[in-house]
């Protein structure tokens, strides 16, 4: 009975994380959502369905086309949230310490006297289930979470093929299967 008790706690303590984790980062746009200084996007897993469809039945035996379409169909939803009226680095650093570092691994980390900006993967069962871009400039910040269920070859072919946002800088860093190119 008692392994039975400390069996259900500890589910429901990695259940109450997970969800912590993502309260977190809906926090953290939602205090930002209705503050005119900043433009926010929100892509919904049906639309980039319909993205993904589009393409897929539009690609006239285009193979290029056809892998694209199918592969923006993995793509669950993208949230941007960024502003060039802000101070970026103060964002940074608190978007920073809001997010649980233990759930993320880090991909790339760029750091210079003006710009902040790191990509950190969410796994799940050996699949990258959300890309954050976090990145603050004295007077900018954007952040962006892409969730989904991708490889890291399907994040660099978005990377390489597509025009979603914050995927041109992650094209401009390290590729392969963990960053190594």
């Amino acid at each position: 009975m008692k392994k039975t008790t400390l069996l259900i706690l500890f589910f429901l303590g990695i259940i109450w994380s997970a969800s912590a984790q993502e309260d977190a980062i809906k926090t953290f746009f939602g205090k930002y959502m209705e503050d005119d200084r900043f433009s926010r996007v929100y892509i919904s897993p049906k639309m980039m369905q319909m993205a993904g469809g589009f393409l897929k039945s539009n690609s006239d035996g285009d193979e290029e086309a056809q892998e694209l379409g199918v592969l923006i169909s993995k793509v669950k939803g993208i949230r941007i949230l960024s502003s060039d009226e802000v101070d970026g680095m103060t964002l940074y650093k608190e978007a920073m310490s809001t997010l649980n570092r233990n759930k993320y691994e880090e991909l790339m980390d760029v750091q210079d006297k003006e710009t902040s900006l790191k990509f950190m993967v969410r796994e799940e069962g050996g699949l990258v289930r959300e890309l954050m871009m976090v990145t603050g400039e004295s007077k900018s910040f954007t952040l962006l979470s892409m969730l989904g269920a991708f490889t890291y070859e399907d994040l660099n072919m978005l990377a390489d093929k597509t025009n979603i946002p914050g995927m041109d800088q992650y094209g401009k860093g390290s590729k392969g299967p963990k960053g190594s190119k």
